[in-house]
């Protein structure tokens, strides 16, 4: 009679402080583990409380989780591709400020909104993968909502705003891909093993549901995808060592400009001591007939002319006579924009001779090269100038009645060139385009953007004994592609940097990735399966222990009635 009945109500007694004083039992069975769920719960969908029976996760929040994957993705896209234009950023910088007469290295905002939009998203993700392997709603909360579609709106603004102003970034992008697709291969590979966890827990939890089986088939076909990826992947470095090409030439681009203030005698005199074989400028000419070393058409950027003559500030760098210019701070400039970052370190004494930089005449230049045995390359400036004709004769004969050796003058202006072969047959002439197809004259010397030319038809060149100039290079990366290319000679800002290059950054034969190729597949495949079979053999034993649950509940309801 009453002794069954007392022992039964003991047990419904221990059930039922089980069923409601849950926190008492999470102090002992592992209360930091629930709570930094409830951490987690509340970063990610502001909610306190853990899940509840009627708090589930809907086909919506599954939406919302693969938006946040592919925003994920968008914003990784982006920081390769930011990370890929700073080696052209300073043209860039340029550019800028020609249309707002500010300086600014706009790269230092391009890369921190760029690396907080992955960081956010990023840890987003990762927030929403480690609730889902604990079981938790991912309920995520409408500021985040939000703040995703806003990253959207950036990053597809700067895709768009590249593809209309720097379409030639995505050329840029390719051959990057040449210099970082395998490494990004087995990159990838390790990110779709790590899913494998989560992946097979959803498809258990989702008892094989049609969605379960949609993210399966989806994720292997990811797998498979990333699996036979290096299949497309061809890199000039994936080569023997032996056949490696010797290293190309550098040129400096207006001097050494990271080092001293653009087109000044010290830039020259750092890009010598860099071992430049080539001094690459641009030439203008003054309002009295003087040939002078100067990129921009405007002094406004590089010198003090707004101070010196306030309102000819704007006007065109030719309307100045060569005592005018001479009178400019070519200099200053250098130390109050800070263009590179090198500039801030510089000594008291290396401030001081930036100072005194003037501005200089093609014929010291000339003289600075003819002491140095080094070749001298230019543009001629402004090309759409109505009496280009007359500038090119001053500059031919400034050059003629210099001391250079003419076989040093690598004569680029492409306009009255047959007229400058016939007064100075010595110049070596070297042009500014691609060769025809029909072109039955061979060119001697190509000097083209980086982007102009394949590894493809930089081989092809160098097999017809074309040289190749490319500009302008200054990132290690792109100088080693190129490298592996075959170019003859890069354009560079960074000469300091290339000249201690000694090899690529990496070489590697052809067989070798290969090897690396099938382990790598091989291992993530034996992981991806142990990840499945661990789930499913928890899954069974989750739908085990889902029943005794169950159970305690019956028992707790018939308590209820006893009790009544």
């Amino acid at each position: 009679g009453t002794e069954p009945v007392g022992k039964i109500s003991s047990c419904l007694h221990a059930f039922s402080f089980r069923a409601w004083c849950p926190h008492l039992i999470m102090v002992k069975d592992g209360g930091c583990r629930h709570a930094c769920t409830t951490c987690l719960l509340c970063l990610y969908s502001c909610c306190w409380s853990r899940s509840k029976k009627g708090m589930k996760t809907s086909k919506g929040d599954c939406a919302w989780f693969f938006f946040l994957f592919c925003v994920c993705l968008l914003t990784l896209t982006w920081l390769y591709l930011a990370i890929v234009t700073l080696n052209d950023f300073h043209i860039l910088n340029e550019f800028l400020f020609h249309k707002l007469e500010w300086w600014f290295d706009w790269s230092v905002v391009m890369l921190s909104g760029t690396v907080t939009l992955v960081t956010y998203s990023s840890l987003l993700l990762v927030l929403a993968l480690t609730l889902q392997l604990c079981h938790q709603p991912l309920k995520i909360h409408w500021l985040h909502k939000v703040l995703l579609i806003l990253t959207v709106l950036i990053v597809v603004t700067a895709f768009v705003g590249m593809e209309i102003q720097w379409a030639e970034q995505w050329e840029s992008a390719r051959i990057a891909l040449q210099a970082t697709g395998p490494f990004l291969h087995i990159g990838a590979v390790v990110g779709v093993t790590l899913l494998a966890w989560p992946v097979a827990d959803c498809f258990y939890r989702t008892s094989r549901s049609a969605l379960g089986v949609l993210l399966l088939i989806l994720y292997l076909g990811i797998v498979i995808a990333l699996y036979l990826a290096p299949l497309g992947i061809d890199s000039p470095c994936l080569m023997e060592y032996n056949q490696l090409p010797p290293k190309p030439a550098l040129f400096g681009h207006r001097g050494a400009p990271m080092l001293a203030p653009e087109n000044t005698l010290m830039s020259f005199q750092k890009a010598l001591n860099c071992g430049v074989r080539v001094l690459e400028t641009d030439v203008l000419v003054s309002a009295d007939g003087v040939p002078f070393i100067m990129h921009d058409e405007k002094l406004i950027r590089t010198t003090n002319v707004q101070e010196l003559f306030p309102s000819q500030a704007h006007s065109n760098a030719s309307s100045f006579s060569w005592s005018e210019l001479q009178q400019l701070d070519a200099g200053s400039w250098f130390l109050q924009k800070y263009p590179f970052s090198t500039a801030q370190s510089f000594s008291s004494s290396e401030q001081a001779m930036v100072r005194a930089q003037k501005i200089l005449s093609l014929n010291q230049l000339l003289g600075e090269a003819a002491r140095h045995n080094v070749s001298v390359m230019f543009d001629l400036r402004p090309e759409e100038d109505p009496h280009y004709e007359h500038l090119v004769n001053v500059t031919v004969e400034t050059i003629l009645k210099s001391d250079i050796a003419p076989e040093l003058i690598l004569w680029l202006p492409k306009e009255f060139r047959e007229q400058v072969k016939q007064q100075a047959p010595g110049f070596q002439q070297i042009y500014g385009r691609k060769r025809l197809n029909n072109e039955t004259n061979e060119l001697p010397y190509v000097n083209l953007p980086y982007q102009n030319l394949s590894s493809t038809e930089i081989r092809e060149y160098r097999r017809d004994n074309i040289s190749v100039n490319l500009y302008v290079v200054n990132a290690p990366w792109l100088f080693s592609v190129l490298w592996c290319a075959g170019t003859s000679s890069v354009t560079t800002n960074a000469c300091h940097v290339l000249q201690k290059m000694e090899h690529p950054l990496w070489l590697l034969p052809r067989a070798t990735y290969q090897m690396i190729w099938i382990v790598t597949n091989c291992v993530s495949l034996l992981l991806i399966v142990w990840a499945f079979l661990l789930l499913k053999k928890w899954s069974r034993r989750r739908e085990s222990s889902g029943k005794g649950s169950d159970s305690d509940v019956l028992l707790t309801k018939i308590h209820s009635l006893l009790s009544d």
